[in-house]
């Protein structure tokens, strides 16, 4: 992937974090989500490419999206083909409360870099370079911890595991720290929990949680550009929510267009499965402030964001700090 469209995609994001900054704190997650999707579609549309949206965000929280094969940018014949995972906000609920760590996130490779799922539930287990190869969804989060922690050389009480703190977690967690290991509980935003454990700086051994698909795809893309190791299972609605026939109603529809896409449900999906190619790129813009990059600030008529962006086949990583005026923002 050529490196001037990286940072076109840097742009896209940097976008979506601008356009969902006046709903930071509002209480509107939706009304976030949708300003988000129109500045990144906006700008999407702009770029050289004949790209199409693999996997995006929306259908679990009834919100705006960029839909599953929704057909994006100038579509000309030379143009380069790109399939992109998109979350135009990881954390809609952060945004809306005003809460630390949303971010607005993309993943893009070429054709069929990334594995193609609707939207619905997946659960995750990430861990950086050192334990590559050593984590089995197959197996209990406890044996992971206690294989991560032989590798690394470090007793259970020196390991770090976040998980989401969703109340699906909450025997999770408890069985967890009864080990003596320690557990960040992070209220949303597994993108960035993932991506964090792999950057050089971490603290985290192993992030595990239940969230969205959408967000596991992009948290791949990063994870294979920074060489660590992630795996993930599809999971219909009603055996993570429980069976309403609300949520099974919505398990059926799942179940049904992971057949159509030829998808595999309940089965650990493993790193090579979900990212095909290192040949990708990641992009996350700061909504809130947060471990991985900071939020949106405003002064006067700038605009300060700051980006984190990645390339798999070099992996370098590169943080983009960016003002923008927003009187000149049209023009741009």
């Amino acid at each position: 992937m050529k490196r001037a469209i990286a940072f076109d995609f840097s742009r896209v994001t940097e976008a979506a974090a601008l356009a969902a900054y006046d709903w930071i704190g509002r209480g509107n997650k939706n009304a976030a989500d949708d300003a988000a999707v129109k500045a990144m579609r906006a700008l999407l549309n702009k770029m050289e490419i004949r790209g199409e949206i693999v996997i995006g965000e929306g259908e679990i929280d009834e919100a705006p999206m960029l839909y599953i094969g929704e057909k994006v940018g100038q579509a000309n014949a030379m143009d380069e083909e790109i399939d992109i995972a998109v979350d135009p906000i990881d954390g809609t609920r952060m945004t809306a409360m005003g809460q630390a760590g949303a971010v607005a996130v993309l993943a893009a490779g070429g054709r069929n870099a990334f594995l193609k799922a609707p939207d619905m539930y997946m659960e995750k287990l990430v861990v950086d370079s050192s334990a590559k190869g050593m984590i089995d969804l197959n197996l209990p989060l406890e044996q992971n911890i206690r294989r991560v922690a032989s590798k690394k050389g470090k007793l259970l009480s020196q390991m770090t595991v976040a998980i989401l703190a969703k109340p699906r977690h909450d025997e999770i967690i408890k069985s967890v720290q009864a080990l003596g290991v320690r557990v960040v509980a992070f209220p949303d935003g597994d993108v960035a929990a993932a991506v964090q454990c792999c950057l050089p700086e971490s603290d985290f051994d192993l992030v595990y949680g239940i969230g969205g698909a959408p967000e596991g795809v992009v948290a791949a893309a990063a994870v294979h550009a920074l060489g660590g190791d992630i795996q993930g299972k599809l999971i219909p609605r009603n055996q993570v929510k429980g069976n309403t026939p609300e949520n099974i109603l919505a398990a059926e529809k799942e179940l049904a267009r992971c057949a159509e896409m030829n998808v595999p449900v309940n089965q650990v999906l493993k790193l090579e499965e979900i990212v095909r190619d290192d040949n990708v790129l990641f992009a996350a813009t700061g909504i809130t402030d947060g471990d991985l990059v900071k939020g949106v600030h405003r002064k006067g008529n700038m605009m300060a964001t700051e980006t984190l962006l990645i390339r798999g086949r070099s992996r370098t990583i590169r943080r983009l700090n960016s003002y923008h005026d927003i009187t000149r923002m049209q023009e741009d």
